[in-house]
């Protein structure tokens, strides 16, 4: 366990230990999409493990899927996280704000428009969202066109300027768990016959694309990438040439300098050992219900750089402190993950 407090630096960040929290939806937001007043104290609580990555936040009205998610696209959204970042930064800690536009994964009834949602292809992922009025059907998507699939790329990188503009240290693009960069790369996803389509290199473009422009306008080390090879969310299936498709997508994103790389990590421990030996700067990575024993594992196998931790943070404002001292941790509420009030957000008790 004594890896995981040593010092790393991760794009501008210099962090006093191996640990971060990982982006978690939590459905506090208002219904704008403007961060509400419980936000702030939420990640300010937890600003000793480090670098904060928050829950994915819409780049765009189309990018909204869930009720009551952030957004970073409006003045009044920029003003929320302003105040997010300000807590955060009070107690020594580094807020990236992950940037998620969920593709088909979305209910017009959940989004300020009600529109019918985008995706790469008009393929419906076969599942239901919850809603206002109960759990619907998710409907058959639009498929963007290849001048829409390029003004996304440039919603991803007005949201990154914007999320800058409101104190976050930088951003996460969310290229993982069946949202939209996640749906360009998968064969049953994405039948799509232009450059964005077909191949792995062209599968894999969308989120190059998205990367690019993203550190072009803030800085390649205020960055972050994450995916979740093999990751079977939102009803994708990645096909054969899935590893194929993400060493062709390291070795892309490998080129433009990000500040980390972070794996949601399923499994494939080969492949996680390529991801590593391709990657040149930060690597974080996530691998869910992990035992706390074992939580330094990759660090001491030279497999990652940094740990996130999950459903651990969200229960444990001070996780840090109780896993250097090896105080007993709470047990999170999985009845209260996904909105309502500050039951099962802000009052997990620190020790003492």
């Amino acid at each position: 366990m004594e890896s995981l407090f040593t010092p790393v630096t991760v794009g501008r960040m210099k962090l006093d230990h191996r640990l971060a929290m990982a982006p978690m939806t939590r459905d506090r937001a208002l219904p704008d999409g403007t961060p509400s007043a419980l936000m702030p104290l939420y990640y300010a609580q937890r600003a000793s493990l480090g670098l904060l990555i928050t829950e994915g936040t819409q780049p765009s009205e189309d990018g909204q899927g869930y009720l009551l998610t952030p957004g970073v696209h409006t003045e009044a959204h920029v003003a929320g996280w302003r105040a997010v970042a300000d807590a955060v930064h009070e107690r020594g800690g580094h807020l990236y704000i992950q940037l998620m536009h969920v593709g088909r994964m979305s209910h017009p009834d959940n989004t300020p428009h009600h529109r019918q949602p985008v995706a790469p292809s008009a393929i419906a992922p076969g599942e239901q969202m919850f809603t206002a009025t109960g759990m619907r059907d998710i409907p058959v998507p639009r498929a963007l066109s290849t001048d829409e699939v390029r003004a996304t790329v440039d919603d991803f990188r007005r949201a990154a300027a914007l999320a800058v503009a409101a104190g976050a240290d930088g951003v996460e693009i969310h290229g993982a768990n069946g949202y939209l960069v996640h749906q360009f790369f998968a064969e049953n996803a994405n039948h799509r016959t232009d450059e964005y389509g077909g191949s792995v290199e062209n599968r894999a473009r969308f989120g190059v694309e998205v990367a690019a422009a993203v550190a072009a306008e803030i800085g390649a080390d205020r960055v972050g990438f994450r995916i979740s090879p093999g990751s079977p969310a939102g009803g994708l299936d990645e096909g054969d040439s899935g590893p194929r498709l993400y060493r062709r997508l390291v070795a892309e994103l490998a080129r433009l300098g990000l500040a980390y790389l972070h794996v949601l990590h399923l499994g494939d421990e080969e492949l996680l050992r390529e991801v590593r030996a391709a990657w040149p700067t930060a690597l974080l990575v996530n691998r869910p219900g992990q035992p706390r024993e074992a939580l330094a594992a990759d660090v001491d196998a030279g497999l990652a750089d940094v740990v996130a931790v999950g459903a651990r943070a969200l229960a444990n404002p001070d996780l840090v402190e109780r896993l250097r001292t090896g105080a007993p941790l709470n047990e999170p509420d999985p009845a209260t993950y996904y909105g309502g009030d500050a039951r099962g957000y802000t009052d997990y008790p620190a020790l003492g």
